[in-house]
Formats: structure tokens, C-alpha cells, sequence
């Protein structure tokens, strides 16, 4: 449990079901392998089209739809700088999710072991 769970009154019952819908929304915008990867370049550094193009190695019209998508839902942000335009992650928390998806794809896709069992396990080895 997070500190911020307390203070929002969430417990056992969880969040409201306006904030449930909103992270619906957000994890089917993730649902794209394109979008991850953008979003996981975004949250190192800002980049420009161009860049993120170069990066990802795809085509500069897909790139530029997926980047409109994001913006629209609100997960990435733009500033101009001359004639380019910037794009950046906008929230911490969003970065903070990738790494915990990605880290939970990795243990499934390479068959590590499970967080809970080890440290249910540790507990029991310590009880016993």
C-alpha cells in the first residue's frame, strides 16, 4: 500500500469508478507497442519528430499520429523551439508505470520468479 491510498480513502473498496474509467482510458492508449516505446523514449528526454523517427525507426506519418494521440489523452506534452516542436512525457507517473509493466512483462516473458512468492517465502523460512 502507498501513503497516498490513505489519504485518498481508496482501502478495500479502491478508487471511485471515475478514476477506474480514467485508468482504463490510459492503459488502453498503452495498449499500442509503438505508443510504449515512444512513451519510454519521451520519459528519457525531450525529442522532436524527426528524432523519435530515427529512434524508433518508423515511419514519420505514424509517429506523428501516435504523438497527436498522446497529446489529445494528455500524456505527452509539446514546446516549440524555433521551428521544431519538443515533445516530452508529462508526468512522472506515467514513466513510473512503463517501468512497472515492463518489469512485470519481463518476469513472465523469461519465467522469474514472482515478488510475493519470494517474500512470502522469506517470511515463512523466517517464521519456521
Amino acid at each position: 500500500m502507498y501513503a497516498h491510498d490513505e489519504v485518498r480513502g481508496w482501502g478495500a473498496q479502491g478508487p471511485s469508478d471515475d478514476v477506474i474509467d480514467a485508468a482504463s482510458s490510459l492503459l488502453r492508449m498503452l495498449a499500442d507497442p509503438t505508443r510504449m516505446r515512444i512513451l519510454w523514449i519521451l520519459g528519457q528526454r525531450e525529442y522532436d519528430v524527426a528524432a523519435l523517427t530515427d529512434d524508433l525507426q518508423a515511419a514519420r506519418p505514424t509517429v506523428s499520429q501516435h504523438l497527436a494521440k498522446l497529446k489529445l489523452a494528455g500524456l505527452v506534452q509539446s514546446r516549440k523551439e524555433g521551428r521544431r516542436s519538443l515533445y516530452s512525457v508529462r508526468d512522472l507517473h506515467l514513466q513510473e508505470l512503463l517501468t512497472e509493466v515492463f518489469s512485470a512483462a519481463d518476469h513472465q516473458t523469461n519465467a522469474l520468479p514472482d515478488h510475493r512468492r519470494s517474500i512470502a517465502h522469506d517470511i515463512n523460512d523466517q517464521a519456521g
